[in-house]
């Protein structure tokens, strides 16, 4: 509380969220170096993808959430029943999300291949750091509802400072799949 006894919110800790962007920056370079063109070509681990294409929808995660920065910001000022219709809306289009997510990221590691992910994920991440630091703090505790169905650290109401982290939890998540060893 502040000192006349009002509630205040906490303040977004931009550091942490940006020192995880970057580990996991640190992390896809470490990998995509290490990796031989074999292991790349293999299969993950519990997904359809192989190495490589697991690695590029890694890096997808980072440039969605890119994309949805605008679109939260957007919804964040609708009233609860239009945001929490929108996410129903998304939630109905599970089904074809689930089959573009698939193919975007097969057909994607074939453009941003091992050799060209890793530049596309250091733009990705500077911007995402760039924009993180020009967010009013107030416009960080926006809310949008999700839909739930597309990914397991959707939640149904996320805030922009979650949006900003989420990226890092798909990635470990898949970091996990991931058989380059």
């Amino acid at each position: 509380m502040d000192a006349e006894g009002d509630e205040t919110s906490p303040l977004v800790d931009r550091q942490a969220i940006e020192a995880d962007l970057f580990a996991a920056r640190a992390d896809l370079h470490e990998l995509l170096g290490g990796a031989t063109p074999e292991r790349l070509r293999a299969r993950s681990d519990g997904t359809a993808w192989t190495n490589e294409q697991l690695l590029f929808h890694m890096v997808f995660g980072f440039l969605v959430v890119r994309r949805l920065l605008p679109l939260v910001r957007f919804m964040s000022a609708r009233p609860s029943s239009v945001r929490r219709a929108f996410a129903g809306l998304l939630d109905a289009g599970r089904r074809p999300f689930h089959w573009v997510n698939y193919a975007g990221s097969c057909g994607g590691a074939l453009v941003f291949n091992h050799a060209r992910m890793g530049w596309l994920l250091d733009r990705t991440i500077d911007h995402l750091v760039r924009s993180l630091d020009q967010e009013p703090e107030e416009r960080l505790s926006g809310a949008m509802a999700f839909p739930t169905s597309w990914d397991p650290y959707f939640t149904p109401s996320m805030t922009l400072a979650e949006v900003y982290a989420y990226p890092v939890l798909h990635h470990r998540h898949h970091r996990a799949q991931l058989t380059l060893d």
